[in-house]
């Protein structure tokens, strides 16, 4: 195991993703999209628990007034403090899921989905607010995965996966984006960028899907670090634990054998990995 690294959650998700710190409860929220399951873990404790959604869950984020805003199946929903659900926009797409979400520095939640079959072109990125107002950002997404911002917001950071690409957009004063670019490209290196996390020195650090590591990246794209995991599909990271300093990372199980990859499915710590952003809550 890389120097440092260490396991936080041992576990077999199926296909974990869309670690964040939740700072009211001074939590990791981590879902398994597969499994249909929302984490919460207490480093300080090591408590753990599990709730189960009706759906494939994308990913889980805090609200402000308390509860979880969803990405499922069949659009986005919303948990209270008390656990009761609604739906803030059901748009059920046959053979399409919510897949990796991102909350922006306005409150507003960035949505990604996909095809199951991952057709080129089938899922798209969207923009939520919290009185149920949708815009499509980009239509004819294939993998909508990674999200992140830059320390002072005006520059946001996309991963479309088979791309193998990080693209940056300057942020409009409307919330919008523009001038897309490409910031990373992850061609020469093993695997795929998958989930993505934004350091206070607007270093990228990107879990890479059959790469098994995370990797860093200067805001200029430059590779300038690297940490190895013991299993083979990571697929996101966030900053979390006193002072943001702990990076997390899930991972996933599908399509692993336990017997190679025992380590598959579990959640990963790097205790001082660096300065993280702390992450607004959904404003809905």
């Amino acid at each position: 195991m890389a120097h440092g690294l260490e396991i936080a959650i041992r576990a077999r998700a199926e296909l974990g993703e869309g670690p964040t710190w939740d700072p009211a409860g001074n939590e990791l929220i981590w879902v398994d999209i597969l499994g249909s399951r929302v984490h919460r873990f207490d480093p300080a404790t090591g408590r753990r628990t599990v709730a189960i959604t009706e759906q494939h869950v994308g990913a889980a984020k805090p609200r402000a007034g308390g509860g979880l805003v969803v990405n499922l199946r069949d659009g986005v929903g919303l948990y209270d403090a008390s656990g009761a659900f609604r739906w803030l926009r059901h748009e059920p797409v046959p053979g399409r899921r919510g897949n990796d979400a991102a909350v922006a520095p306005d409150g507003s939640l960035w949505a990604g989905t996909m095809r199951y079959d991952e057709r080129p072109g089938g899922g798209t990125l969207e923009r939520l607010t919290g009185d149920g107002g949708a815009s499509t950002v980009l239509p004819d997404v294939t993998v909508s995965n990674g999200l992140g911002w830059s320390p002072d917001g005006s520059v946001l950071y996309y991963i479309d996966t088979p791309t193998r690409r990080v693209d940056a957009f300057t942020v409009t004063p409307d919330g919008g984006v523009r001038d897309r670019r490409t910031v990373v490209d992850t061609a020469d290196l093993p695997g795929f960028p998958d989930g993505m996390a934004v350091d206070a020195d607007g270093c990228l650090w990107v879990a890479f899907w059959e790469g098994g590591a995370v990797r860093r990246f200067t805001p200029a794209g430059a590779l300038d670090r690297g940490v190895a995991l013991p299993v083979s599909r990571p697929t996101a990271c966030a900053f979390g634990g006193p002072g943001l300093t702990d990076l997390y990372v899930t991972t996933a199980a599908v399509g692993t054998e336990p017997g190679a990859e025992p380590l598959a499915g579990s959640v990963f710590v790097l205790p001082g990995a660096g300065a993280g952003l702390a992450q607004p809550a959904f404003a809905g």
